[in-house]
């Protein structure tokens, strides 16, 4: 009997250290992000105008477009990413533009150089428990046919894999219970300003709010209710 006993104690010592091996990753997976802040900072997205753009452009709407750009380029990190090619168009279509707005009217510019885009929805994260806390504010902006929901001022609980999710039910605390969904990528950084695209079917009728949203284990990390303006 004690033979046995100490044959499996020598068996017993290396498969539990073998187990701890091949478990490791996972808990460091796991519990990583709890003791790690991922900042971003992105800019509000600006595009250029073509040519052809420019030529259409009434002095309003001219007016809206050199208030994004005007701002756009006061962030040095992005002149930085120019080559002297896109520097130039950049300065050629600015003269462009601003040939074309002659006198206008007064133009709201909206926050972060966004004068050319318009606010489609907008709402304001909260906690969805005590552990999982979330705050700042999600806006959805559309230019033409190009939308983004755009999260400022913005901190959550870091976690593992967690996801932005465009909800049916934003009371929903589970995989079931958020109804439809449109998963628009991973959180960039859990805290700082950020952007993420909404693709062109997206219906923003059937949704009612963005989720913060561990996907491996299902867990809400904060909400925000999204309506109209």
């Amino acid at each position: 009997m004690f033979q046995t006993l100490s044959r499996n104690r020598r068996y017993l010592v290396p498969g539990a250290l073998l187990i701890a091996v091949l478990l490791l990753p996972l808990l460091v997976w796991l519990g990583a992000p709890l003791v790690r802040t991922d900042v971003v900072a992105e800019p509000f997205p600006f595009s250029v105008p073509d040519e052809d753009t420019v030529a259409g452009l009434n002095p309003d709407e001219a007016a809206a477009v050199m208030a994004g750009l005007l701002s756009a380029v006061e962030d040095p990190a992005l002149l930085d990413d120019l080559s002297d090619a896109q520097l130039a168009a950049l300065e050629e279509t600015m003269m462009g533009v601003a040939d074309r707005m002659g006198e206008h009217s007064a133009v709201e510019e909206m926050p972060g150089g966004a004068a050319a885009w318009r606010v489609v929805a907008a709402g304001t994260f909260v906690d969805a428990d005590s552990f999982h806390q979330g705050s700042g504010s999600a806006t959805i902006y559309a230019q033409g046919v190009d939308r983004i929901l755009r999260l400022e001022a913005f901190m959550v609980t870091n976690g593992p894999d967690l996801h932005v999710l465009l909800v049916e039910n934003i009371a929903g605390t589970s995989r079931e219970s958020i109804g439809a969904y449109v998963d628009l990528g991973a959180l960039k950084g859990n805290v700082g300003d950020q952007n993420y695209a909404l693709p062109a079917d997206v219906d923003l009728s059937l949704y009612s709010g963005v989720l913060i949203y561990c996907l491996p284990f299902h867990v809400v990390f904060a909400t925000a209710p999204l309506s109209a303006p």
